[in-house]
């Protein structure tokens, strides 16, 4: 139960830094993809503070010998870079560019009445659903 409470607290806390910081913006995410036409350099900031606010406490999580609400860590470990991952990388940064949605900030949008984020994450869900499928079968 704790830990149930905890993730909902921690994605209700993500979802509004994501609105406050206006990442679920379509508009404003491709604006700053837009480094040749209207830049807007804002979410760089955003992104910048969150990578110096996640750097710095996973320097002090990782060095405890046990997570707070689980047993162990569960960390990757994998470290190669293959076809797979570029081609992930790849779609998702197309994705991005043509929807101006990621997959956080598309799901914490679903709350603005409007259309493009429902077609976007049922999209989402499908492709992920194909991808299954498809590799399931190899």
């Amino acid at each position: 139960m704790k830990v149930n409470l905890m993730s909902l607290l921690s994605g209700l806390i993500f979802g509004i830094g994501l609105a406050f910081s206006q990442m679920i913006n379509p508009d404003k995410v491709l604006n700053f993809l837009d480094v040749t036409g209207n830049w807007d350099p804002s979410l760089a900031l955003v992104m910048g503070g969150a990578l110096s606010i996640t750097t710095t406490c996973f320097y002090f999580i990782i060095k405890r010998k046990t997570p707070i609400l689980e047993q162990k860590f569960r960390l990757p470990t994998r470290t190669d870079i293959d076809k797979s991952l570029i081609i992930g990388a790849m779609l998702f940064g197309i994705g991005w560019g043509m929807a101006g949605f990621c997959p956080g900030p598309a799901i914490a949008s679903l709350g603005m009445d409007l259309l493009d984020p429902f077609i976007f994450v049922g999209a989402m869900l499908a492709g992920a659903w194909l991808q299954g499928f498809v590799f399931k079968k190899r």
